[in-house]
Parts: C-alpha cells; sequence; structure tokens
C-alpha cells in the first residue's frame, strides 16, 4: 500500500473553516490514489483551556486523570474532521489511541510510543477509509490514558509512519516551512528546502518552534523523513532528512536566537572532584534547565570560576537554590538578566574553517561583545547582550550570505 501521514497541527484546525480546508487537503492526497492516516492535534487554545481547568479544581492535580483531561481537545478535532470527509462522501472515523491500539511506556505526561498496533487500521485503509487518529496520546500497560508531552502529536505522526512503513510523512502548520532563522524577527529569512536531521534538531533546541525536539530524535533514530508544510498555502515546504540525502553548498544553514536568558556565575568556587555535580544536582531535581555552561581553572588549580545561563523565569528559584546549597564554598555569586544566545547552525562546519573566526568578527564589527562561548561539531554559540540580539541575527545573516535565495 502507498500510506502518507499527514499530521495537523493546532492553528491548522483552529476553527471550523480550516478544518473544512484541512478535509480539502486530505482528499487531494486520497485522489492521488494514498492510503491517507491522518493525525490530528487539539484545536488551537484547547488544551491550554484543559490545563488551566484542572489548575483551578487543584493544585495538585492528579498526573493520572491531567492525561485523561487533556487527551479530550484531540478527540474533538478529530470527530470533526471525520464528520467534514463523511460529509464530502469519504468512508472516514476517528480513532482514539486506546482504540487501535498506540501502546505507550513512561511517566505520565511524558510518555513514549512503545507499539503501534496496526491490525484494525490496515484493515480499513484496505476498505478504502481514512482513519483520523488523536495525536499526543496512547495507552500503558495499566490500560490507562498516557499523554507524550506538548507536541507530541509530531512524535505520534513519525511513529505511525515507522509502524506503517508510509511513504511520506507530512506535518502541516501554521508557516511554509522552517526558515533560516525565525521571520517574525527578520524580515529577509528564507525557507530552506532541504536540512538534516541534526540541523534541525539544534534549530528546534534553540527555540524553533516549528517542532519539538523529542519528535525531530524520533525521525532521526528511525529514518523517517518529514515534510513540514502551511496547511494555509499550497507552496512547497522543508524536507527534513538524513546528511547524505542534502546536496548544499551552504557552511550554514540557519541562525537561532533565544529572548529571556539570565547568565548565573559562580566565582571562586573550591575546585575538586564533583563541585560541579553538586551545583548542578539541585537544580536538575528542581526543573531548572541549565545551557551555556563555562568552566575557568585558575592558575593555582584550586579555585575555578563556573558560568552557566538559565531562562530568566527561573532565576529566583536558581538564586534561592544555591544560595541555600551548603556542600559548595564559592567567594562570590553574579547574577546577570538581559542576554540572549546567538547560534548558527550548519553541517558545513564541520568541513570548513574559519567559520569561527567569521562569526566573531562579524559581532566584533558591530561593537557587539560575546559573553559567553560554547560550540558542537555543528554549532556556535555566543551569549550576547539582549539589546544587540537583533544586530547581531541581520549582520550574521548576511555574513554567511543566508539572505540569498537557496
Amino acid at each position: 500500500m502507498k500510506i502518507v501521514v499527514l499530521k495537523f497541527g493546532g492553528t491548522s484546525v483552529g476553527s471550523i473553516k480550516k478544518i473544512k480546508k484541512v478535509a480539502e487537503i486530505i482528499v487531494g492526497y486520497k485522489r492521488k490514489n494514498y492510503k491517507v492516516v491522518v493525525v490530528s492535534s487539539a484545536m488551537s487554545g484547547v488544551t491550554n483551556e484543559l490545563i488551566k481547568k484542572s489548575s483551578e479544581i487543584s493544585n495538585n492535580f492528579p498526573i493520572t486523570e491531567y492525561d485523561v483531561l487533556v487527551s479530550t481537545g484531540e478527540q474533538i478535532a478529530c470527530s470533526l474532521i471525520a464528520g467534514r470527509l463523511i460529509h464530502k462522501g469519504y468512508m472516514s472515523r476517528s480513532w482514539l489511541a486506546w482504540q487501535i491500539p498506540i501502546l505507550t511506556v513512561g511517566a505520565h505526561k511524558n510518555s513514549r510510543i512503545n507499539q503501534i498496533n496496526k491490525i484494525k487500521i490496515i484493515k480499513y485503509l484496505r476498505k478504502g477509509g481514512i482513519p483520523i487518529i488523536t495525536g499526543f496520546q496512547g495507552v500503558n500497560n495499566d490500560n490507562r490514558i498516557t499523554t507524550i508531552g506538548r507536541g507530541g502529536s509530531d512524535a505520534s505522526a513519525i511513529m505511525l509512519a515507522k509502524f506503517f512503513r508510509a511513504e511520506r510523512c507530512i506535518i502541516y502548520t501554521d508557516v511554509e516551512g522552517v526558515y533560516t532563522t525565525d521571520p517574525n524577527k527578520l524580515k529577509k529569512a528564507k525557507k530552506i528546502k532541504v536540512i538534516s536531521y541534526e540541523e534541525m534538531l539544534e534549530m528546534a533546541s534553540l527555540g524553533a518552534k516549528v517542532m519539538q525536539p523529542v519528535s525531530i530524535q524520533d525521525a532521526r533514530l528511525n529514518r523517517i523523513d518529514i515534510e513540514v508544510k502551511s496547511s494555509f498555502k499550497n507552496k512547497s515546504g522543508t524536507l527534513i532528512t538524513k546528511r547524505s540525502n542534502i546536496i548544499n553548498n551552504k557552511i550554514v544553514t540557519g541562525i537561532s536566537s533565544t529572548q529571556n536568558d539570565s547568565k548565573v556565575s559562580l566565582i571562586g568556587v573550591k575546585d575538586k572532584p564533583g563541585v560541579a555535580a553538586a551545583i548542578f544536582k539541585p537544580l536538575s531535581k528542581n526543573l531548572v534547565n541549565v545551557d551555556m555552561v563555562v568552566q575557568n581553572i585558575s592558575a593555582n588549580g584550586k579555585e575555578t570560576d563556573l558560568t552557566f545561563t538559565i531562562k530568566t523565569d527561573d532565576l529566583n528559584k536558581t538564586k534561592k537554590i544555591i544560595q541555600e546549597n551548603k556542600t559548595i564554598n564559592y567567594r562570590k555569586l553574579v547574577f546577570e538578566k538581559g542576554v540572549s544566545k546567538i547560534s548558527v547552525i550548519g553541517v558545513g562546519m564541520i568541513t570548513t574553517p574559519g567559520v569561527t573566526f567569521r562569526m566573531f568578527q562579524t559581532l566584533a564589527n558591530k561593537q557587539i561583545n560575546i559573553k559567553v562561548i560554547s560550540t558542537s561539531e555543528i554549532k556556535i554559540s555566543v551569549l550576547i547582550d539582549k539589546i544587540n540580539t537583533q544586530r547581531a541575527l541581520i549582520a550574521l545573516h548576511k555574513e554567511f550570505k543566508l539572505d540569498h535565495k537557496k
């Protein structure tokens, strides 16, 4: 069977008018002789409203019931899509994850899909039906509904594509694809035609909101090519695929920038084995996400300065945790708000010397001071004053010729 998996995000099914448009897109693939498997998110805003209701009921709402509650949003959207397709004369029905079933492992609110029973859906496809499957959810060994994290409908689509050996997996959203940088921040941002899993993973983890990092990692591990397209415009999108499929003379593929970061520095920390773990363990336990980490050892080898970044929302919590941590000794604790991380990303950097110099020189030419540097095989990140973010973005986008059409 020639199967295509189509996933529609919350903005794509955000109103009755949009759902009617989604039905037209689905019918288009049906007419091309595809067996169509549809995955839908909840209508935009619905999940947030359900979460709000749970918090109004209790500040300690049970996670088992949380999953039952928030999973209902997808049920509504799927029913409406199926209803529209039936109205148009097609055989369709909604499928809840437990009806298939889609089996998950792991904790509530953050489970992972482990197995999908294909028998019922295969039979339905062979009869000519269009299954509309709830994304973001599954059922565990205790026969309880589970959810797989915000943005989890992408992961549902990817795993369905894997188990059904789909020829295509297409993520429909409110943007035309993946861009060289956030088009809301820079009008000269260009749509990327093809991007590797690794580059997309870096961009997503650095703030690109097209897809969740865990979904991209699932696609990478299972070698599922993903197309990202707009449900509102009939234009080609972005293909996310493995490196060997990409012929690209671009050194840098994209640039990401973060907002609302803060820098934390512990000056004069007594250097001994386990000191870094002693600092970061309580932060981890309190769900503080630590990003860039830089450590400088003193000349005498007895002290170290440790700097890392966090989200500003976690600043007060972080300050309290460190000050109450009696297992570490330091001379001074310094906090700095109003910083931003700029990252250049591209697999071409692996084989191209001089990228670091070009990035630093470009920022120097604009009189932008670098506070922290962090690198990986395909990424260079720097921390700068937030006030300079836009100027840095424009300058780097131009330096690496991302303004040019791809």
